[in-house]
This record gives structure tokens, sequence and C-alpha cells, in this order.
């Protein structure tokens, strides 16, 4: 037959499709083999990613962390996305095989005695009855057009995946920012009840005082004020860890209203600093990944593009039975219709070519994003390692400076108790002391929330095992 020697030559050149996308490679990116201020350090080796905020030990923190992944809705609508990218992945894929459809249908027909072209040897009643099995408009792959739609489709589901552990790790840090922000503000409460009950003890003395005639009242209204300006600080404290409150409520998927964290003023551990070179944060954040993954994609259409230069061959297939009666099962009312179509293009005003120049253009702006989040990436990670590093410092500096105010307070109370020292005295050692105390504890919570920037950096945190690993990791850049 003359249709089999034409099938088989759409079949062969269906088997031997061609690849018109380029050769993908992820683009190249030159980092350095480690960071700045980070040699030296001892600290916990990267791994998998895990629950990185248990690194903290705290368990209130945990039971949070824990509510963010089953109640947070727009973690929810993160996971919806990329089921939707994933369907969309599967009905690229539906595209490379061929769409059977069955169908039918019974009919009793009448015609006109005068229809246009009507022979006198039709009938006036007529039944139309057939069931059939049919493909339209197979494409076969001769350029790997549809592969690459396919590959397009497959790498933006990953892609996805990878934008919806992103969204989560974002919104744990999150959480987490706001959990040790609220603890600082818990520690610096405590410290302004602590500094309140001396500052009444102070404002009692001086009103003592002035009671036997030997301070002047000027003492007492500067004690006053001392207590009532305190009192106004920690009002605003309160306010602050109200909206503190309600934000970690609502990352947790919780109502805001009758959400209550009770106070806990006691410090939180410091996780150990990890050593990480930056070819690792290629293997670890999940928006570096992404964003890979998204050049992969936009490669992928540029073959596409290109496949539309050259002509489209597509099969169709139809096979039944038909009758005017219901004898739809007798083999001579069988019927059959296959047949190969070709489409070429032949002008287009230039429409096809400015398509391989969109999405070569596609493709380029999503490999320098890359490179920009890479950059970003290795950023973030050095700022962190570096703010850890002085924060320390800081750190150290902030207490000393804090025990030094609290004894020179000690030391003017004692001397305006004597008599040797004025009021004055008192009150400018008062804010010194109160000051400096509450700077060591804004610089407690800076420390902590770096580290919580450092794993978010890092791509969702590390682990510290008993003899934590020492060497640098090679700069891999994939």
């Amino acid at each position: 037959m003359f249709y089999r020697p034409v099938m088989g030559l759409f079949v062969a050149l269906a088997l031997a499709g061609c690849e018109m996308a380029p050769p993908y490679e992820p683009p190249f990116v030159s980092l350095p083999s480690q960071f700045t201020d980070a040699a030296g350090e001892s600290g916990g080796t990267l791994a998998p990613r895990g629950d990185w905020w248990r690194s903290f030990s705290d368990s209130r923190l945990n039971a949070l962390e824990a509510d963010v992944d089953v109640a947070n809705p727009d973690l929810a609508a993160a996971y919806a996305a990329y089921q939707d990218s994933r369907a969309r992945a599967e009905q690229a894929v539906a595209g490379l095989f061929p769409e059977f459809d069955f169908g039918g249908g019974l009919s009793a027909d009448k015609q006109s005695a005068n229809r246009p072209l009507r022979s006198r040897t039709q009938p006036d009643y007529y039944g139309a009855n057939q069931a059939f099995v049919g493909v339209a408009g197979y494409e076969l792959d001769v350029w790997g057009r549809v592969a690459d739609i396919v590959k397009s489709a497959k790498a933006n589901a990953e892609a996805t995946g990878y934008a919806l552990a992103d969204t989560r790790l974002l919104l744990h840090a999150e959480l987490a920012r706001d959990y040790v922000a609220l603890r600082g503000l818990d520690a610096q409460a405590k410290l302004y009840a602590d500094t309140l009950k001396l500052y009444q003890s102070a404002l009692d003395l001086t009103q003592q005082r002035l009671t036997a005639k030997i301070a002047p009242p000027i003492d007492a209204e500067r004690a006053k004020a001392q207590l009532e300006s305190v009192k106004a600080q920690a009002s605003e404290l309160a306010l602050r860890r109200t909206a503190l409150t309600d934000a970690i409520a609502t990352l947790a998927g919780k109502p805001a209203a009758g959400f209550r964290l009770a106070v806990d003023s006691a410090p939180m551990v410091f996780p150990r600093r990890p050593r990480a070179a930056p070819g690792e944060l290629l293997r670890r954040r999940p928006d570096v990944a992404a964003a890979e993954r998204q050049v992969a994609a936009a490669t992928a259409l540029i073959g596409a593009a290109i496949a539309n230069k050259y002509p489209r061959f597509t099969i169709g297939l139809q096979a039944g039975t038909q009758d005017t009666s219901l004898r739809l099962l007798d083999p001579i009312n069988s019927f059959y219709s296959i047949g190969p179509s070709m489409t070429v293009p032949l002008f287009d005003a230039g429409l096809r070519d400015a398509e391989i120049k969109q999405a070569r253009a596609d493709a380029e702006i999503a490999a320098q994003r890359y490179r920009s989040r890479v950059l970003n990436a290795v950023r973030e990670v050095q700022d962190y390692v570096s703010a850890l590093r002085w924060l320390a410092d800081e750190a150290r500096q902030s207490e000393a400076a804090a025990q030094a105010a609290r004894k020179a307070l000690d030391m003017s109370n004692a001397l305006y108790r004597d008599g040797a020292a004025s009021y004055l005295d008192v009150v400018t050692a008062q804010d010194s002391a109160l000051t400096t105390q509450r700077a060591a504890i804004g610089v407690r919570t800076r420390e902590l929330d770096a580290y919580v920037g450092l794993m978010l950096a890092l791509g969702g945190g590390w682990f510290a095992p008993n003899e934590a690993k020492t060497d640098t990791v090679a700069a891999a850049v994939p």
C-alpha cells in the first residue's frame, strides 16, 4: 500500500529527532576558597538541611517552628504553586505521546426534498450512526521541539520545588529572628524591672534626706524624673513585645488575638559557627538552585524556538464503524482514515527569528540573574561571618563597660549617702549604667540574630558533632 512507506518514513523521522537547544552548562562564577574573618575558627560542619533552629536548644522555639510547617498559609500557597508547576510539567510530557479518543453517536435524519445537489436516489429519511477511535494531529517530534518544551517544563517544576524550600527557609528564619528579638526584649524588661526597684529606692532615699533637710528638693525631683523615664521606656518595650508576639502568631498560623508567649529573660544558647567555602553554597541554597534551574528552562526553550523554523510533521488516525442502522458490529461497516501531514513555514515577516532572539535573551537574563544570586549569596554569608567576628568583640567590650558602669553607680550611691557627692553624680551614673547594660543586651541579641542570618545565608544551618571538622570545604563551581 502507498501509506506503508510513507508511515515508515514518518516513524523513522520521529525516532531520529534532532536536538536544537544549545548544550547546557550552569553559568560559571569565579569564587574564592574561603570567607574573610572565617580563618582559624572552629565550628560545625555543613550537613543536609534539617530543623536547623534546634541548634538554639529552645523547646518553645522548636514548637513554634513546627507550627510553621503545619499551619502557615504562605507556605501552603507555595506548596500549591509547586503542585501546579508539577502538573504543568506532566501536561508537557503528555505531548510526547499520541492522544487516543473514543467517539460515536446515533442520529435519525430527514433531508429536504429541495436540498441543493440532491440526487433522486437519496432517501428522505436515513440514520447516521458511528463509533470510532482516533488520534488527531499528533506531532512527530523530528526537531526535538516538544522534547525541549518538556525539558523546560521539568526544569521550571524543579525551580518551583526549590522556591518552595526557599519560602520555608525564609519563614522559619523570620520566626526565629522575631523570637530572638522577643527574648532580647524580655531580657531588657528584666533589666528595667530591676532598675525600677533601684530607682524607687533612690527616690525614697532622696525624700528621706529632703525630709531631714539634708538634701535640696531638686534631688527628689531628679530621682522622680529618672523613675518615670524608666517606666516610660518599659512601656515602650511592652508595646514592641506585643507587636513581635503578634508577628510570631501569624507566622505560626495562629490568630494574633488571644495568642500569648510567657516572658523568658534567660539567655539563649549560642550555636557553634560553621566553616564553609563559597562553592558549598551552590549546593545548599534553594534560591541559588532555583535560579540555576530557571537558566536550564530558558535554555531548553531556545531549541523549541529554533525548531519552529523547520517543517512540522503531524499524523492523524481514525478507525471505527458506521451504518445507517444499528449494525455497527458488522465488519462490512468498518472504516479507517490515516494520513500524515506536513507544514512548512514560507514567510513570517521575521517572526520566528524574533522568537529565537527573544529565547536567547531570556536565557541570558536567567544566567545573569543566577550569577547575581550566587554573588549575593556569598556576600550575605561574608556579611554574617564578619558580623559574628566583630559582634563577639563588641559583646565582650559592652559587658566590660556595663560592669564598670555598675561599679560607678554603686560608688556614686555610696558617696551620696555619705554626703560626699551630689545627686547629679548619681543621675549621671544611673544613666550610664542603664545605657551600657541595655547596650550589652542589644549586642547579644544582634549576635543571636546574626547566627540566624548566617543559617539562612548558608541555606539552612549546620550541625556541630562532638568532633567538629576544621578543614575548609574546597570551592566547587558546578
